[in-house]
């Protein structure tokens, strides 16, 4: 499964890097045994208020608008068990492995708190299917992002009670009951509020801001080191990046991505070509001039999501939750509001990066404004077409992306029988800044092929250390220079996927002598 280190839960808060190593790259998971402990102990409340006559909700009563309904205590595991069922009403494509993971991860992380009422081997169960590499199927569609997310974390608590379907470690398609025999594992025989527990929280779209806070780090790097590039096989200046100027506007985002593309083009023979007192270049267009403002922009909003999600990583979501003093009370903390709010404002900025990334690509093909290189970069002008349909693919991608930048969280449909009167939408929020962040990544890779073979078409010029070693890597895996027209979608897939790894951010930062943020 993986070499990396296990990730002890119960210490404390999960980071987002020990979620995305976990979702994304197998790291295994223990469970911390002094919480196991408070989780046990915590138990025993839930257990004392099993036996009350009076109804407590989700321990003796039903759920949601049922909730003033009794419950006898022969029925009760019964009850956990048909709210399973019932709320595994997922449809839709399977989602992805990662998200799985991370949700089932970080529902594992708020059942470690003690602050759930469920038994330690509920814990246990989780974690172990996680080293297991057990996932289940979870659906596209289900969630409204309030009260949890009810239908994803339903299916995945279906296969821990040995139902559904999930994939094993190899990916292959099973029974829960096969996966769990052949790890060893039994399947979960659900007692008072237990059901409840593994399905109230904003686990699903809290993992998908974790792993879209993680790549869009990277990616904003990426859209720094394109627009240098840029900059660079444009003849355009590098001045308006000084240092100076950018203080004297302090927007931190700002100031680190200047500062990036300063680091790319220093020293290149390219800009020095035309550097000093005669560079007349002090107006280039705004999709130059202005990258570190709209990168920086975005840097911004990215530190405000992962505030967003440091503390909804601290938070024990559940309803009804155990407080510190040993209440068991009902609350509105699972909904995804919060969240949702930032998951949407992260697809609004991604979207204009990717704007005026795609502004740039498309200014390197018009001789209009590409100061003296080929229309299109055509090898052959009138013969060739060179990059001009990539430009459309990008366009195309952009325009994808805007319509996505339309908030999900605006919207409210409510749900059980008015009982739940207005809902998050943050899962969907979610799966549309996904579709954001990979459409983000392949119009940045359309951009680094177009500026690379600008670059290597103002030969004898040279670039920067810094686009001489992105360009020799995307050669690397593929994507070749400038020559006659060729089948050109296997060359974007190949940048696509360079970028949306992080390759090119490495490539860039191990080459720069100041290391690209």
């Amino acid at each position: 499964m993986s070499n990396l280190s296990p990730i002890t839960i119960g210490r404390g808060p999960v980071s987002i890097d020990s979620v995305v190593d976990v979702a994304r790259f197998n790291s295994p998971v223990s469970l911390d045994a002094a919480a196991l402990i408070t989780v046990a102990d915590s138990r025993q409340i839930i257990e004392n208020l099993a036996s009350d006559p009076h109804p407590h909700y989700g321990i003796s009563t039903g759920f949601g608008a049922l909730a003033t309904t009794y419950i006898e205590g022969d029925r009760r595991a019964q009850l956990q068990t048909s709210l399973i069922r019932s709320h595994a009403a997922g449809s839709g494509p399977e989602v992805e492995r990662e998200v799985v993971r991370a949700l089932m991860l970080l529902r594992l992380s708020t059942l470690m708190t003690g602050r759930t009422g469920v038994r330690p081997v509920v814990a246990e169960t989780y974690a172990a299917m996680l080293n297991a590499g057990i996932t289940p199927v979870v659906r596209e569609y289900g969630s409204l992002g309030c009260s949890g997310d009810l239908a994803p974390l339903s299916h995945c608590a279906l296969a821990a009670i040995g139902e559904g379907d999930v994939r094993d470690a190899s990916g292959i398609l099973m029974s829960a009951a096969q996966a769990l025999a052949a790890a060893k594992i039994a399947p979960l025989v659900l007692a008072e509020k237990e059901g409840l527990a593994l399905i109230n929280g904003t686990d699903g779209m809290l993992g998908m801001l974790v792993l879209a806070l993680t790549d869009l780090s990277m990616l904003i790097t990426t859209a720094d080191v394109a627009a240098a590039m840029s900059v660079e096989g444009l003849l355009g200046t590098d001045q308006v990046f000084a240092s100076d100027l950018q203080a004297l506007r302090p927007q931190e985002g700002q100031a680190v991505s200047a500062a990036n593309i300063r680091a790319v083009l220093a020293n290149s023979p390219i800009v020095g070509s035309h550097a000093g007192p005669d560079d007349g270049r002090v107006q280039d267009a705004y999709s130059l001039r202005c990258a570190p403002q709209v990168h920086g922009g975005a840097r911004d909003t990215v530190t405000h999501a992962v505030t967003i999600a440091e503390r909804e990583l601290a938070s024990a979501v559940d309803n009804p939750v155990l407080t510190v003093n040993g209440r068991v009370e009902s609350n509105g903390n699972f909904h995804g509001a919060p969240v949702a709010y930032v998951l949407d404002f992260l697809a609004i900025v991604a979207a204009d990066v990717a704007s005026m990334s795609e502004r740039r690509t498309d200014r390197f093909l018009d001789r209009a404004r590409n100061q003296g290189l080929p229309p299109f970069l055509a090898h052959e002008v009138g013969v060739d077409s060179g990059l001009m349909i990539a430009q459309y693919t990008s366009a195309g991608l952009v325009s994808e992306m805007k319509r996505l930048a339309t908030p999900a969280s605006v919207d409210s449909i409510p749900s059980s029988a008015m009982q739940e009167d207005h809902v998050s939408m943050g899962w969907h929020a979610g799966r549309k800044l996904r579709r954001s962040v990979d459409a983000l990544s392949r119009v940045l890779a359309i951009e680094l092929m177009t500026s690379a073979r600008g670059i290597e078409l103002r030969t004898p010029l040279a670039p920067g250390i810094v686009s001489a070693a992105v360009i020799a890597h995307l050669r690397s895996v593929g994507v070749q220079g400038p020559g006659p027209d060729r089948f050109l979608s296997p060359e974007i897939e190949a940048a696509s996927a360079a970028v949306l790894d992080g390759d090119v951010a490495r490539v860039a930062r191990a080459s720069s002598p100041i290391e690209l943020s």
